[in-house]
């Protein structure tokens, strides 16, 4: 993508036109905004591990801080080209070895995006590189699972925890619904605030899948409680793509992505689908796994890792068109 479409993206996309430049604009807890602001008046920052749920701001706290110290920084995503050793090896490499254009004589920072989606293989090169590169670069890692990150990843960063609870929960969602009203008014966008109310505690604390969710219906002109019954419907394209490719980690993201939808109304699209996704053969296995994990779905701790399971068996026993 160049500097072009880049820029034609970012005005489109809401999550990019409205991503703060600065850390006081973040919707997060005081704490970390004010740990993260001390990082700027000491002009020094630590390696970091942000982890959490997707969405609430872990990479946008970590570009925030890059813009307030002024420094250079290179995102790689751990999903997508952080996933091969060599590819890392050369863009980390080529980057924290070259000396910062910025005149302050700061670090550069490397952002692992999505580290947990990474390989071992590569979380050991990345340690390996924070001490090999630690005179001129500092790496922020940010991921939804922290136990998929090596040990020795985890006691070389500062660790903070995105997973909000209590009355942070309430704050955050309540200074979200001010600002979402704020870019719908912005934008010209008429809105129902008891429905934009509702929108926001369904997907909460996902941010950004709040914001893309009311950007698409917005073609419309106007949030009203059309958008409810959209949001019931299951988008399936994404799903049947990375089980026919054998994309775990998409897979994985797609899960993630809609473990607000009722599991067993999952399960009857995805069953209603397969029939022309698979070769007949596959049909009846199929049918048997969807049976196996409904079942399951009734008494399951984690209804994650019941719907992944179910999803993978799938993945590797029956055969795609």
């Amino acid at each position: 993508m160049n500097l072009i479409q880049l820029m034609k993206r970012e005005n489109f996309l809401w999550v990019e036109k409205y991503r703060p430049q600065k850390i006081e604009d973040c919707i997060l807890p005081d704490s970390i905004k004010n740990t993260f602001q001390e990082f700027v008046e000491k002009g020094e920052i630590p390696n970091l591990l942000l982890s959490g749920p997707a969405g609430t701001g872990k990479t946008t706290i970590a570009k925030a801080l890059c813009h307030e110290l002024g420094v250079d920084y290179y995102v790689i995503n751990g999903s997508d080209e952080g996933r091969f050793l060599d590819t890392v090896r050369n863009q980390a490499k080529n980057f924290a070895s070259t000396v910062s254009l910025q005149a302050n004589g700061k670090p550069k920072v490397i952002i692992i995006d999505e580290a947990d989606n990474t390989t071992n293989d590569v979380q050991l090169l990345l340690r390996a590189n924070i001490e090999t590169f630690h005179a001129n670069c500092r790496f922020i890692f940010t991921c939804n699972f922290k136990n998929k990150i090596i040990e020795p990843l985890h006691s070389r960063c500062a660790v903070f925890d995105f997973t909000f609870k209590g009355r942070e929960r309430a704050s955050l969602a309540s200074s979200f619904f001010k600002k979402v009203s704020k870019i719908l008014g912005g934008e010209g966008i008429e809105c129902d605030q008891k429905v934009l109310a509702e929108v926001i505690q369904k997907y909460f604390p996902d941010f950004r899948r709040t914001l893309n969710e009311l950007q698409r219906y917005s073609a419309c002109g106007k949030i009203d409680t059309g958008i409810l019954s959209m949001m019931s419907e299951v988008n399936l394209t994404g799903l049947i793509s990375a089980l026919k490719t054998k994309n775990f980690a998409d897979v994985r993201k797609w899960t993630v992505d809609n473990l607000d939808n009722d599991v067993n109304i999952v399960i009857r699209r995805v069953y209603d689908t397969l029939y022309n996704a698979l070769e007949p053969m596959s049909i009846p296995q199929a049918i048997l796994i969807l049976a196996k994990y409904q079942y399951q779905a009734a008494f399951a701790v984690d209804q994650e890792i019941n719907t992944l399971a179910c999803f993978t068996e799938i993945m590797c026993d029956c055969k795609f068109k």
